[in-house]
């Protein structure tokens, strides 16, 4: 039976690095692989799952709009289908998740979902809450804070490198932008 996994840390953990290789380890074994990755972060270029050090795969991209258990079924009219692979899946919302849920269950396709689990003010993403909720298999990826422990929080800086406490949930960027701390770290930058 298919399982729906998360896989989950803060940023620079190697999320999209492991993604790509799960991706590889079935496609060197003749399986499709369907990697989705959603059209907002376009930090790398639209359609692509882009690691730090420097590995990348093409990507079909998806909206808050789309149906992710339609967008499966399409892709089975031509081809057999193997496993799904989500990076940045905390921008899922709660219906896609569902929607990955079925891929599992109805489909008994495998769905290897990868993201944050907090944003920059410590609260959950949409996504990220409901897989926490509904995967049927929870991985955490561990970063490094700069004091040498496991980084479990993401600050956001502007460009002067002052923290940032209020503002969008979402705001794309990478290492310009945000920085993962332990929770020490993060409440003496947040609470200051």
């Amino acid at each position: 039976m298919a399982k729906l996994y998360f896989y989950y840390s803060s940023m620079n953990a190697g999320k999209s690095t492991a993604l790509l290789q799960s991706s590889y380890n079935y496609r060197e074994r003749g399986m499709n692989t369907l990697v989705l990755a959603p059209e907002l972060d376009d930090r790398y270029g639209a359609g692509k799952v882009t690691s730090r050090i420097g590995i990348e795969s093409e990507a079909m991209t998806f909206r808050k709009e789309h149906n992710l258990l339609s967008v499966v079924e399409k892709y089975l009219e031509k081809d057999p289908l193997h496993c799904v692979l989500i990076d940045e899946a905390q921008f899922l919302t709660k219906e896609q998740v569902f929607q990955l849920g079925e891929v599992t269950d109805r489909l008994n396709i495998p769905v290897l979902a990868y993201g944050l689990r907090t944003d920059f003010q410590g609260e959950p993403f949409e996504g990220s809450k409901y897989l926490l909720a509904w995967s049927d298999n929870l991985k955490e990826l561990k970063a490094i804070c700069h004091c040498g422990t496991k980084a479990t929080m993401v600050v956001r800086f502007d460009e002067a490198g002052n923290a940032i406490t209020e503002g969008s949930q979402i705001e794309i960027g990478g290492n310009d932008r945000y920085v993962s701390m332990c929770r020490k770290h993060f409440k003496e930058k947040f609470f200051s």
